[in-house]
């Protein structure tokens, strides 16, 4: 029980620390002159990733995202999201990419890890779009 505990104490820290980024990748966007649909959107998925994806199966924080995208892309969102599409997997992934930069703007992660989560986007995108093409056409048999 006491471990529960801790575990969710830990997930609260960091959660807090992330509703703080979260505000900056708000404020950043807002200034780019995007509408609050495109916001919203990107807003979503980047909260999904920090407070969903990178707390699930151990504590992870933002900044270790950078290296789990494959197994967010590839597989996570494909089976907990039930409207994951090909084209949703291209749509979090931009704006995923579009937090981390804003995260790299603003100091919070190293040039050579945003490089390689872009570097990751680009190599194994059309996996991650077949991948969730057969899950979904397993999930309609």
């Amino acid at each position: 029980m006491m471990e529960d505990q801790a575990y969710e104490n830990e997930c609260s820290g960091i959660r807090e620390i992330n509703a703080g980024l979260l505000e900056l990748f708000e404020t950043d966007l807002a200034a780019q002159g995007l509408s609050e649909r495109t916001i919203r959107r990107h807003m979503s998925n980047a909260d999904i990733y920090i407070n969903d994806f990178l707390l699930h199966y151990d504590i992870h924080p933002m900044e270790d995202g950078v290296h789990m995208l494959n197994g967010y892309l590839g597989d996570f969102f494909i089976r907990k999201d039930l409207s994951s599409t090909p084209g949703t997997i291209r749509t979090a992934a931009a704006s995923i990419k579009k937090f981390y930069q804003c995260m790299l703007e603003h100091g919070k992660i190293k040039k050579e890890d945003y490089d390689r989560l872009c570097w990751e986007i680009h190599d194994e995108m059309e996996l991650w779009q077949e991948e969730c093409a057969a899950f979904n056409a397993c999930e309609g048999e």
